[in-house]
């Protein structure tokens, strides 16, 4: 198997009504197991960012949603089998086209909060600063 030197990614902030869509990770999950953050994950070959976040919102959330406008881009590095994976994410604010949330794993919890609120469950930095991209658009 090929492992990417880069891996490409898409996130969606979701917003109704002033409150941002979060999401509990499985425990079962290898990477930031339970840590609440915005549906994100990794395009497919070909994918624009566009339909991918999407993509990703409906596989991870059951909803769909149309994207209202990039609100910046997210870098890391990760190891997958001892190499080195640098990480592009490009980050979009997304309205919600439905409102029943499904998720995939039974131990997940799904939020809508408040941006002040958002230190009432655990969030990581990373995805603190995905949230605050968008904030000056809502």
């Amino acid at each position: 198997m090929d492992i990417p030197q880069e891996n490409r990614l898409a996130a969606a902030v979701v917003v109704l009504g002033g409150r941002v869509l979060l999401v509990r990770r499985s425990e079962t999950e290898r990477f930031l197991p339970r840590v609440w953050g915005v549906p994100c994950g990794k395009l497919e070959p070909g994918e624009s960012p566009e339909d991918g976040v999407l993509r990703e919102l409906k596989e991870e959330t059951g909803l769909l949603g149309s994207v209202v406008r990039k609100v910046g881009e997210s870098f890391f590095v990760s190891e997958y089998r001892g190499r080195e994976v640098k990480n592009r994410q490009d980050n979009f604010l997304v309205r919600p086209l439905s409102t029943g949330i499904v998720l995939p794993h039974t131990d997940q919890a799904a939020e809508w909060l408040t941006p002040a609120a958002l230190g009432t469950v655990e969030i990581d930095d990373y995805n603190r600063d995905i949230v605050a991209q968008a904030l000056p658009y809502l």
